[in-house]
């Protein structure tokens, strides 16, 4: 051929390159190899682990029939219910044999509780009434004589009339703060609103009880006004509690005209006295209940007087002092607050005490 005759390269030469190759040619993948590792090096692999048959049963169907006869389920909704298979409710049993425990509704004890006895309380001499608190419990009233009895028998063992008054000047004042609102009504918020209590109280222990709870009342920012004439000759349990009650934001007055003229939140009446029914007669206290009838606020009593006593002032509640005494309060509701009377000191005087107070100082009674 000639010089000018075009060569052609033989079918038998080498391939061409792999940059010559077009865009939609796909890398031939070399022989037994996938990602990174050889195809019979995975099986073994498998093999060793899953055993060498893994892939037989694969193509099995699942026989959903023949396994869902394998489920007793009479049995097992059986053991649910704590039924037996006739249908009778089974208990278990400590020797182990077959049974479940019986179920309970939501509202049931699963403990085993002895009956509540509800009479708690008993005393040597009925004083006439019983009361009986929200939940149930029965509080019969004592007689005066048997109060006293019980009180001489805690100052024995150390509870002196001092610590009486503070507990009771403690729980007076909780209660009244309670009826004055509360947190709804003592805020830091509410300042320009404090509330303003008026109390009325006589030269005897009762007079203490009441001056203690104004003490406590003022310290909780409440406005009080004590009324208190000017006696000559004082209790010495009255002038220790003036002596404290001077050191707070209280005011005392010694006549019933420095007493509000407009309504109050509340007046806590402690004119009376057990022993002394003499002093209804005198003028200041003539005066003093009935100015507490005619201000339109409502009455707090403490420690009133038994019944066969009038009372003076119409109260709409009543705080007794340990045990309630049989008092003629009409249709005052009675409260009873707790003095830190210990259990042995009740028994001393014949009474069986359990305290019916629970987790608080202060409960209601209710007319059994």
């Amino acid at each position: 051929m000639g010089s000018g005759a075009l060569s052609l390269r033989s079918p038998s030469g080498p391939p061409a390159s792999s940059s010559n190759r077009g865009p939609n040619q796909a890398t031939p993948k070399k022989n037994g190899v996938k990602n990174g590792g050889g195809g019979g090096q995975m099986r073994l692999r498998d093999d060793e682990c899953f055993g060498a048959d893994m892939d037989e049963g694969l193509d099995t169907d699942f026989d959903f029939e023949a396994n869902l006869a394998l489920f007793d389920k009479a049995a097992v909704f059986s053991q649910i219910d704590g039924t037996d298979y006739n249908g009778v409710r089974s208990r278990g049993t400590p020797g182990g044999e077959r049974g479940t425990p019986t179920r309970y509704r939501h509202d049931e004890n699963i403990l085993e509780v002895k009956p509540v006895v509800y009479r708690q309380i008993t005393v040597p001499q009925h004083g006439g009434k019983e009361y009986c608190t929200d939940s149930g419990l029965v509080v019969p009233s004592v007689s005066y004589e048997l109060h006293k009895c019980l009180l001489a028998s805690a100052e024995r063992h150390g509870l002196s009339l001092e610590r009486r008054l503070e507990m009771t000047g403690v729980c007076a004042s909780q209660m009244a703060l309670t009826l004055l609102g509360g947190p709804n009504r003592l805020t830091p918020k509410n300042n320009h609103q404090r509330p303003t209590v008026a109390l009325l109280c006589g030269p005897h222990v009762q007079g203490a009880q009441g001056i203690s709870c104004g003490r406590h009342l003022a310290n909780h920012e409440v406005e009080v006004i004590l009324f208190l004439p000017n006696f000559v000759k004082m209790q010495e349990s009255i002038t220790n509690e003036l002596s404290l009650y001077s050191k707070t934001s209280g005011k005392q007055v010694a006549s019933i005209k420095d007493l509000p003229v407009s309504p109050v939140d509340l007046v806590i009446n402690c004119l009376d006295c057990h022993e002394n029914g003499f002093l209804r007669d005198k003028a200041w206290y003539l005066a003093a209940a009935d100015w507490a009838n005619q201000n339109r606020a409502p009455v707090l009593s403490i420690d009133p007087p038994v019944s066969g006593q009038k009372q003076a002032v119409e109260a709409k509640w009543t705080l007794s002092l340990g045990l309630p005494l049989p008092i003629d309060g009409g249709e005052a509701r009675v409260y009873l607050c707790d003095i830190g009377v210990p259990k042995q000191v009740f028994q001393e005087v014949g009474i069986n005490y359990h305290s019916p107070f629970g987790c608080k100082f202060v409960i209601p009674l209710h007319s059994a």
